[in-house]
């Protein structure tokens, strides 16, 4: 069992009038085999959360801790946090060019695991977990997002995630460009993986769509760059029904 707790965290931004506060105490426990769904208006400070946990360079910690199995993850760089067992999986993927899938995965691996997986085992791996998202194995030899669908880079999220098997991964939007048929195989994914690896997970998203095929254990709302209501998937179907506006006008 793996836990990460977040508590009082406070995160801000430099403009050229100063630190700007975005995250205003967060408090937050998700442990192994849970789902959170993180969800509020845009520029409520539900990705700051995101990208502070996995250690963006924009965003400046200004007060509370992070913790993932009792292990300081502020004090981690970017790359330890990783090898601790955090994943993030980015609302807008990035391109790589010049680095292949099939490259981008086994060094990725291979940093994790402390050793290079054996190539034989690991074409197999690979090739079996794309099946499984309805990936054509060609992609493996393209360079990493380049030309990839919104889809496309959706689902080489989630494949990663299966084949690094993280503790704790964090999900910012994946639902967002995706179709009716992509999401549907995304979140099969999402499941998957949490079922076969036990996974704690974050789930960032505006929209009730997804959980409809992810259900969550639990329910955050996010507005002011706080958790302002907590509940159960009932929440959401709420949310669905009456939007956030209550929550920006408090």
């Amino acid at each position: 069992m793996s836990q990460l707790v977040i508590k009082n965290l406070q995160v801000g931004v430099e403009t050229e009038s100063g630190m700007t506060e975005i995250l205003r105490g967060v408090d937050l426990t998700i442990n192994s085999g849970e789902v959170h769904a993180i969800m509020g208006p845009n520029g409520s400070g539900k990705s700051t959360l995101a990208y502070s946990i996995a250690g963006h360079p924009k965003y400046t910690i200004t007060g509370g801790s992070v913790t993932l199995d009792g292990a300081d993850v502020l004090e981690m760089s970017v790359d330890e946090r990783a090898k601790a067992g955090l994943f993030l999986a980015m609302q807008y993927p990035v391109e790589v060019p010049g680095v292949s899938v099939a490259n981008f995965l086994r060094t990725a691996a291979t940093a994790l695991r402390g050793e290079a997986p054996k190539v034989r085992t690991w074409v197999g791996e690979v090739k079996e977990a794309m099946g499984k998202l309805a990936m054509d194995p060609a992609f493996s030899e393209r360079n990493v997002n380049e030309g990839f669908s919104g889809g496309e880079k959706k689902r080489h999220e989630i494949l990663q995630m299966e084949l690094l098997k993280p503790k704790i991964a964090i999900l910012d939007e994946t639902d967002s460009g995706l179709d009716v048929d992509a999401l549907r195989i995304v979140s099969e994914g999402v499941n998957r993986v949490k079922a076969d690896q036990n996974l704690g997970i974050m789930l960032i998203t505006h929209y009730t769509r997804i959980l409809r095929y992810i259900k969550p254990d639990f329910v955050h709302v996010f507005a002011g760059g706080k958790i302002v209501e907590e509940g159960g998937p009932e929440l959401a179907e709420r949310l669905e029904e009456k939007g956030y506006a209550q929550y920006v006008k408090a």
